[in-house]
């Protein structure tokens, strides 16, 4: 009997298709191309020499947010089609711009290891109740899959850490069959620690160096010098009135 999960499992998967042309400008040249709205590029794969490429700008950045660097894509180059990743995406940071994409050709029934995100889910506990601050320690893992069964990402529910020191590390992950992780399982992902308490800077007093005048400059030295000499100076002055003459 024909059911609807072996349906699933004949069809084959329909993935964004990109189209590119071979590529002859090369070196320092390439930034004539960027400015122009093209995107340099390089396909390799295991059994195929590397080729360099060009993509319109913008149909490469519409694939990507849609396959990101673990989706496969219909790599179109002189109407043959290569399943390809992904790979070594190069962006300028300041305009936030791709400058350089690789494309990696994968054979679909063959695995291939890749790297894959852990995305952390939901507010621990710890975190909640003030206890503890949530530090991740890992943001990737290695994974071994067929090209189409690589995830976007690995999520981690973070919830139930309610205590300092409590933790998830690489074991704790759950993945889909067919998925394999090959990192460490011991290394950690996300644990709690202590919050970090606020340092009281202490300003230290300046002290005017030896001929120096103190904070406040010369004006208010001058000026306090000058007050004292006014108090001495009154003071003289009582204590030299003229004493009233004596009527004969």
């Amino acid at each position: 009997m024909f059911s609807l999960a072996s349906y699933y499992t004949i069809l084959p998967m329909k993935h964004p298709v990109l189209n590119a042309e071979p590529r002859t400008v090369l070196g320092k040249q390439v930034k004539k191309l960027r400015r122009e709205g093209i995107l340099p590029a390089n396909i390799y794969g295991k059994s195929l020499a590397s080729q360099s490429l060009q993509v319109k700008l913008s149909d490469f950045e519409n694939i990507y947010n849609q396959a990101g660097e673990t989706g496969v894509v219909d790599l179109t180059v002189k109407d043959k089609i290569h399943p390809v990743l992904i790979k070594n995406l190069q962006i300028n940071y300041s305009s936030n711009t791709p400058l350089h994409a690789d494309f990696y050709q994968v054979n679909l029934k063959e695995k291939v290891k890749t790297m894959v995100p852990v995305a952390l889910i939901g507010d621990p506990k710890a975190v909640t109740e003030k206890i503890g601050v949530l530090l991740q320690t890992l943001s990737e893992v290695e994974i071994e899959a067929l090209p189409d069964r690589i995830p976007e990402n690995i999520e981690v529910n973070v919830e139930p850490l309610s205590e300092v020191g409590a933790g998830i590390t690489v074991a704790d992950l759950k993945v889909g069959e067919g998925v394999a992780i090959l990192t460490d399982s011991g290394l950690t992902i996300a644990r709690i620690s202590e919050p970090q308490k606020e340092e009281v800077v202490v300003v230290p007093e300046e002290t005017p160096a030896e001929g120096e005048a103190p904070p406040g400059g010369a004006t208010a030295a001058q000026g306090a010098t000058e007050t004292k000499a006014e108090e001495k100076g009154e003071k003289k002055a009582s204590e030299e009135k003229p004493q009233k003459k004596q009527e004969k």
